[in-house]
């Protein structure tokens, strides 16, 4: 709970987890930390809602594949009672005739899958294990800003150079260009098979304003395949949901002193003479810290908490240019039984399943949104976590998550009940092309637009990412020059979110990357 007289020196305005991540760290270098959120619960999109009687689910992010296992380790995270129901789940993408793909590591099985491809993949994935590990050398530490660099830029930079000279000069010419082409074309190169190719491509875009043809998705894919190098093998279902690693976060940040308040909507980041002094609450309280760290995204914290007229007229510029067009909606089931899924046992549809068959339909999805249209045919990430965690469901019931894409945040003629209520049963109508006694065990169901998930998770424009994951918009221009090291052109003011370096994702490291830079600032930063 706040405490109006206590003098705090940090106020971190949002509890989603990197916000607890970086209050925890904080906390631990001796600083008196306050975390005031808005919501009645922690860990922003990291989170688990009941969406019909007894039935809960992950209402955002419904995978564990990313979060730091450093992080994750001086947390404390276990001992405050994280736990798994699920890991390493294969990805099965899905076939109407039954005849899916299972990516199982390097393994492929299923789809009529060729000896060729089985040997492509095993190479693809071994050489973009190898990209991932160079990118996880600058991901956990403050991105290097290219001029006017001290000289912990320059060793980042260096390291950076070094690892590319490691990778051999194959890989290196390789990854430099990969990294400026799409997702489809280096497909078309490596494979055949067209789920493997879609799946592929999926994993490029999701939660992004993208298509495989689009430029910047082959960093997407290497930026979702980082868990690889925190050792998962594949996806991770939490126990309790998603909302449970954002209350092992909120208790190991309160053992660590932390002062936290939920239902606490921040309405201002007080400015004095370009200095940040603390926050004004939406109930009137001001309550006042040497330093305040926002978790929001970057246009929030600018647009909405600072105020435009407090900055220079081109940081202004900067965060109005920041790209976070919000592209992807949530749909919940609350199901009597199990659906059938053609061709998949029971222990197969407690895996990832995935609903993209050929690039060309994933292109077709994006093209919609383009027009401020939602997808008629749109591409899925699908989850039934309570196979593997009963609590989310009634005995004998089930729940299923779906993130689908492509659903515009400015669609036209706005997000009405009639327009939510057609793209829910449009997209139940296409798991059940998978699935074909689904809408028969349907009990409740829930669709979140880009639009609500703003207004769910005060995230602008409803952007998963806070931002698009793209050349543009990573390392030292994230979330854009000039704030691209946690600190702003606001004194007193920083940036923790998932806007910031490294990015999206329950990654935990953009909290973790803020807290040392404050705390390598020093008491006066």
């Amino acid at each position: 709970m706040i405490n109006i007289d206590k003098n705090y020196d940090v106020i971190v305005v949002g509890g989603g987890h990197n916000g607890l991540v970086c209050a925890t760290y904080l906390a631990k270098d001796g600083r008196k930390v306050l975390v005031v959120e808005a919501n009645e619960s922690l860990g922003g999109a990291s989170a688990t809602s009941e969406f019909a009687d007894q039935f809960s689910v992950s209402s955002c992010a419904h995978w564990l594949f990313q979060l730091n296992p450093g992080v994750a380790s001086d947390m404390g995270l276990s001992k405050q009672g994280l736990e798994l129901a699920a890991r390493d789940l294969n990805t099965i993408a899905l076939a109407e005739d039954g005849n899916h793909l299972t990516i199982d590591g390097d393994k492929l099985e299923g789809a009529d899958i060729s000896e060729e491809d089985r040997k492509a993949f095993v190479a693809f994935n071994k050489q973009m294990l190898k990209f991932c590990k160079l990118l996880a050398g600058a991901f956990n530490r403050r991105a290097p800003k290219l001029v006017e660099g001290n000289l912990t830029d320059r060793v980042t930079l260096a390291k950076l150079g070094l690892g590319m000279k490691m990778l051999g000069k194959e890989d290196m010419s390789d990854l430099m260009r990969l990294a400026l082409i799409n997702i489809y074309d280096v497909m078309e190169e490596n494979f055949d098979n067209e789920l493997l190719k879609g799946a592929i491509s999926l994993d490029s875009l999701l939660g992004s304003h993208m298509g495989p043809r689009s430029p910047n998705t082959v960093y997407g894919y290497l930026y979702r395949r980082m868990g690889d190098v925190f050792g998962y093998k594949g996806p991770a279902v939490v126990k309790g949901g998603m909302g449970a690693v954002g209350e092992a976060m909120a208790s190991a940040a309160r053992a660590k002193g932390v002062d936290i308040e939920v239902g606490a909507a921040v309405s201002k980041i007080n400015i004095d003479v370009d200095r940040a002094t603390g926050v004004t609450l939406a109930d009137g309280r001001v309550v006042n810290a040497s330093l305040v760290v926002s978790n929001a995204d970057p246009k929030t914290t600018f647009n909405k908490l600072v105020g435009l007229s407090n900055i220079e007229t081109g940081v202004a510029r900067r965060v109005k240019t920041l790209r976070m067009k919000g592209d992807t909606a949530k749909l919940h089931i609350a199901l009597d039984s199990l659906p059938g899924f053609t061709g998949l046992t029971e222990q197969q549809m407690g895996q990832r399943l995935v609903i993209a068959p050929t690039m060309n339909y994933i292109e077709t999805a994006f093209n919609a949104s383009k027009y401020g249209e939602y997808s008629k045919a749109p591409a899925m990430d699908i989850s039934i976590p309570s196979i593997h965690d009963p609590s989310l469901a009634p005995d004998g019931k089930h729940v299923m998550s779906v993130i689908v894409q492509y659903a515009p945040y400015e669609l036209e003629g706005g997000w009405n009940d009639q327009h939510k209520e057609a793209f829910k049963q449009l997209v139940i109508n296409r798991i059940a092309d998978y699935a074909p006694d689904l809408k028969d065990k349907i009990v409740a169901s829930e669709l979140l637009t880009p639009v609500d998930l703003e207004e769910r998770f005060h995230t602008f424009g409803g952007h998963w990412h806070q931002g698009e994951i793209s050349l543009d918009q990573i390392l030292m221009m994230r979330p854009f020059p000039g704030a691209s090291q946690y600190g702003t052109s606001v004194d007193g003011l920083f940036l923790c979110g998932a806007g910031n370096h490294p990015g999206g994702g329950v990654m935990g490291l953009a909290g973790h990357n803020a807290a040392k830079e404050i705390i390598k600032r020093g008491k006066s930063a």
